[in-house]
């Protein structure tokens, strides 16, 4: 069932598509949050939003629009704690996207959790930053969390 977002885009500037495999990740993280999202501003201010994500210096920019384009809140988040995340987040996914052609089942499960409980972690520090202005669930900030990761790749 769509959610209070009804569409989603990456600042273009901030995107660097790296390979197939994180352009898929990108476009079912977004087809996925599309579908299905609990997104709303604490300010009162209702949806449907037109959402864009970019970074700018070391914060990431939610620009929320409405479905005519006006413009209704732009929020602010500092990414510093979440660099240490976002860093083992990368590690853990280069292993395991290299295990995926060389190790066994069981060790790939093994990185694959690791990988899981790496993007769980990062998906509940980015609903609680952003609590006081957005009531989300967390399943909507797993999807924003592969998204905030995607803006990160750089080449």
């Amino acid at each position: 069932m769509p959610g209070d977002i009804f569409n989603i885009s990456l600042d273009e500037k901030s995107i660097v598509r790296r390979n197939a495999d994180i352009e898929h990740e990108r476009k079912v993280a977004i087809f996925d949050l599309l579908e299905d999202n609990r997104f709303k501003l604490t300010s009162g201010v209702a949806g449907p939003y037109d959402l864009t994500l970019r970074l700018e210096e070391n914060r990431l920019i939610l620009n929320l629009r409405d479905d005519a384009g006006g413009e209704l809140e732009e929020l602010k988040l500092q990414l510093t704690p979440f660099r240490k995340i976002i860093k083992d987040y990368f590690l853990v996914c280069e292993s395991y996207f290299n295990a995926i052609k060389t190790a066994t089942p069981s060790q790939i499960e093994a990185i694959d959790m690791g990988r899981r409980g790496l993007h769980n972690e990062g998906s509940e520090l980015l609903k609680d930053r952003l609590k006081d202005h957005v009531d989300m669930d967390f399943d909507t900030a797993r999807r924003l969390f592969t998204l905030v990761c995607v803006l990160h790749i750089r080449g």
